[in-house]
C-alpha cells in the first residue's frame, strides 16, 4: 500500500518540480540555495501528503510549500547581489580583483534545469524574461513576502485571494504587498527593464561572434560588438568595469589570453544566450564557468562571467573537453 501511495505521488508531484525550481531561484537568487528547498519542498509534501484533501490544486497546494519554505530560508539570510549592486565601476582596467567572503553573490540558472525543447515556446519565452539576471537581482531587493507577493501574482497569475490563503493573510494584504512591491521595483529595477531579445537571430550572432573571439584571441572583435556603456562582471569579485574602452582594455589584458586557450559552446542560462568555457591545460580544455550575455541595442550590454566549473555539469556539459 505505502509503494503505491509512493509512486501515486511521484506520479502526480514530479511534473512540477522544474517549475517549483524556478520559483524557488527566484525567491533566493541562489541554484544551490534552491535545489535544497525544491528537496524540502517535496520532503514536506510527501509527509503530509496523506492528509491532503485536494481542496485546492496538487500545484496550489506544492506552491505553499515551497513558497512558506523559502520565507523561513530568507529569514535567516540577506539579499544576493551582483558587483555592480555594491559598488561603484572601476576605471581602471588594471584594477586588482577584490573578493569579500562575506557577500553572498546572486547566481546562475541553466535554462535546461527548468526549461524543456517540449514546452510550449510562449512559456518558454516568459519563464526566460523572468529568470534574467538583471530581474533577478532587482527582486533581491524587495522584502521576502513582497517578492512572494509579487512573483505568485505577476509571474505566476495566482488568483489574489489564492495568494492570500497560500501565505495565510488576507485579500487586501496581497494587493497592498503587490503596490508596494511594484513601486520598489519602479525605483530600483531600470535595468531590468533594459532591452533583451535572446531569440532574436542578432542575439545569437552576436554568441557566436563572442566565442569566436575567444577562442581566437581577437580583442578587436570583442570591441566591435561591445556596446559603449557595456559593462562586465566577475562575482565573486567586487570589481566590475563599465564603458567599452575600459572592457577592452581589460578583456584584451586579462582575458583573452593566446589563441586556442579557450574553448566555448553555446547555452542558455537565465533566459539569455551564454556560453559555457573551457580553459586549456595541456591536452585537456578543463571547465572554467560559465558566461552569461545581455543583449541590447545590436550589440553586448552586459557580460556576467561565473568562474565556477561545476557550473559547467550544471548545464549539461562534460567535464573537461579534449585539446
Amino acid at each position: 500500500m505505502t509503494h503505491d501511495l509512493s509512486a501515486e505521488f511521484t506520479g502526480r508531484t514530479e511534473p512540477f518540480r522544474r517549475e517549483l525550481l524556478a520559483h524557488c531561484y527566484r525567491m533566493l537568487g541562489s541554484l544551490d540555495d534552491a535545489e535544497d528547498l525544491v528537496q524540502e519542498t517535496y520532503l514536506r509534501a510527501w509527509r503530509s501528503y496523506g492528509a491532503f484533501e485536494g481542496r485546492s490544486s496538487l500545484r496550489t497546494w506544492l506552491y505553499r510549500i515551497a513558497t512558506n519554505a523559502c520565507l523561513t530560508a530568507l529569514t535567516a539570510s540577506g539579499r544576493r547581489v551582483l558587483p555592480s549592486g555594491l559598488d561603484a565601476a572601476s576605471a581602471d582596467p588594471h584594477a586588482a580583483a577584490t573578493t569579500d567572503p562575506d557577500v553572498r553573490w546572486l547566481g546562475p540558472l541553466p535554462d535546461a534545469l527548468v526549461t524543456s525543447d517540449a514546452d510550449d515556446p510562449a512559456t518558454v519565452a516568459a519563464t526566460r524574461d523572468s529568470l534574467r539576471l538583471a530581474v533577478i537581482a532587482a527582486l533581491q531587493h524587495l522584502s521576502g513576502r513582497q517578492r512572494a507577493v509579487f512573483l505568485l501574482r505577476e509571474v505566476l497569475d495566482f488568483p489574489a485571494a489564492e495568494v492570500a490563503d497560500l501565505l495565510g493573510t488576507t485579500t487586501a494584504a496581497v494587493k497592498s504587498q503587490l503596490q508596494r512591491a511594484r513601486a520598489h521595483l519602479d525605483d530600483i529595477a531600470d535595468t531590468a527593464a533594459r532591452p533583451n531579445h535572446p531569440t532574436d537571430p542578432r542575439g545569437q550572432a552576436l554568441l557566436d561572434e563572442y566565442m569566436r573571439a575567444f577562442e581566437n584571441s581577437d580583442a578587436a572583435a570583442l570591441e566591435r560588438i561591445l556596446h559603449r556603456d557595456a559593462l562586465i562582471e566577475l562575482p565573486p569579485s567586487r570589481t566590475w568595469f563599465s564603458g567599452k574602452k575600459t572592457c577592452v582594455a581589460f578583456l584584451a589584458a586579462y582575458a583573452v589570453g593566446a589563441p586556442g586557450d579557450w574553448r566555448m559552446l553555446p547555452t542558455w542560462i537565465n533566459g539569455s544566450p551564454a556560453a559555457v568555457a573551457y580553459h586549456r591545460d595541456g591536452e585537456v580544455y578543463q571547465p572554467y564557468g560559465v558566461v552569461v550575455l545581455t543583449i541590447g541595442d545590436g550589440q553586448l550590454l552586459g557580460i556576467t562571467v561565473f568562474s565556477d566549473p561545476d557550473l559547467v555539469r550544471h548545464c549539461g556539459f562534460p567535464d573537461h573537453q579534449p585539446a
